[in-house]
């Protein structure tokens, strides 16, 4: 297969255009987005700022599933170094989270302004899309759970991930925990839609000739505008009709005479032709 480059056969990130697919695919997936947004603010909101977390790692110790939650009490009481409190069991990861959806929510509004406007160039769509993936890369991990602070109990992931919230029931914490569950879930949703966002932005910045031939086709489209543009005019300037020589001129001050000598404009033009 032939690869086009251009008019002047050069490869240029900005202006590139987006194939037909990738733009219809970026058009759909902007709904889409928005829809697991929404439930994401809800879910790391009504989570801040502790709904679950302290809940959660105290049954999973009561249960021998995770560390203790009195670590740092008994390292202060001790006067021994402060532990590494595992991600999952600190405050960090919820506002985090609430952080990178406000920041999502921003994103998607400058994406369809942009998108709109026909601005939104697939190498800028790969540095949103990059940023974004590994800031919930960081969330998704810290939700897993993963914690290793206590060598008696170690747990590779959350225990409610790891045996369901059933055990939080006699404690009567069994929504919060799946409050904890869904917020996972639908993370890893957004990461999916985000991970196909990158796919469609890498492959219109991949030289190729389907890539190339829009490209062409918007800089055609571009280059006709102020053609079609000074056409426009021209026609306008053509369709006014002619003015007769021997019309007078009309202008304010005229007005301002004829009204002195009581003399309607056009009956004056009438007299002059008389």
């Amino acid at each position: 297969m032939k690869v086009l480059l251009g008019k002047d056969r050069s490869y240029r990130f900005i202006p590139r255009a987006w194939t037909r697919l990738g733009s219809k695919a970026v058009g759909w997936l902007i709904p889409v987005e928005l829809a697991v947004l929404v439930p994401l603010l809800v879910l790391f909101g009504i989570s801040q700022p502790d709904l679950y977390r302290s809940d959660m790692w105290q049954i999973g110790f009561d249960n021998k599933l995770n560390s203790n939650p009195n670590m740092v009490l008994y390292a202060y009481a001790n006067y021994r170094p402060l532990p590494n409190v595992p991600l999952i069991w600190t405050a960090t990861l919820t506002n985090f989270n609430v952080a990178i959806s406000i920041i999502s929510l921003f994103f998607l509004l400058a994406k369809l302004i942009t998108f709109i406007m026909k601005m939104y160039y697939p190498v800028v769509a790969i540095f949103v899309n990059v940023v974004l993936i590994a800031l919930y890369s960081v969330s998704v991990y810290g939700q897993v759970g993963p914690d290793y602070a206590d060598p008696r109990y170690p747990a590779p992931a959350a225990w409610y991930f790891r045996q369901g919230c059933g055990l939080a029931q006699k404690y009567g914490k069994y929504q919060p925990c799946q409050i904890a569950q869904a917020s996972l879930a639908i993370t890893l949703l957004m990461l999916v839609v985000y991970l196909v966002n990158l796919g469609f932005a890498i492959y219109a910045t991949w030289p190729n000739q389907e890539n190339d031939l829009a490209e062409e086709r918007d800089e055609k489209l571009t280059t006709s505008e102020p053609k079609e543009r000074s056409m426009s005019i021209w026609e306008m300037h053509s369709m006014k009709s002619p003015v007769s020589p021997n019309a007078m001129p009309f202008t304010p001050r005229t007005q301002a005479f004829h009204t002195l000598d009581r003399q309607l404009p056009l009956r004056q033009q009438t007299q002059t032709h008389a």
